[in-house]
């Protein structure tokens, strides 16, 4: 995938996760994992942002691992709302489909990049 096309990706990622956070309901627990799962989820645009100012390899691999982090971090969060039933499962599936899809992207795009390092050294 491009890079304009990841920067597209991501960031449909964080709408998708603000509109999930909204559906959840108002109250102590899920408050705080509205904004555990916003901070996470829109962390995913913006340090791709940030993959993408890389000046070397090894400083696009460290940012990427971030990215891979948060996503990782938000579908943790997703889990956590399809378990308490706060948002149906059918609600839940195109964002869980879609971090997916993000991870598989990073991971193979972690594994190009460590190859190229490796080699390099």
């Amino acid at each position: 995938m491009t890079t304009d096309g990841m920067k597209v990706k991501t960031k449909k990622f964080s709408v998708m996760v603000i509109n999930l956070a909204e559906k959840l309901p108002n109250f102590g627990s899920s408050e705080i994992i509205a904004s555990q799962i916003i901070k996470s989820g829109t962390s995913v645009g913006a340090d791709y942002r940030a993959v993408c100012r890389a000046k070397s390899d090894e400083e696009l691999a460290s940012k990427m691992e971030i990215v891979l982090e948060k996503t990782d971090e938000t579908l943790f969060w997703i889990e956590i709302i399809a378990e308490k039933k706060w948002v149906s499962i059918s609600e839940l599936e195109t964002i869980w489909k879609e971090g997916n899809e993000l991870t598989a992207i990073l991971v193979n795009s972690l594994k190009a990049v460590n190859n190229r390092i490796s080699v390099m050294s």
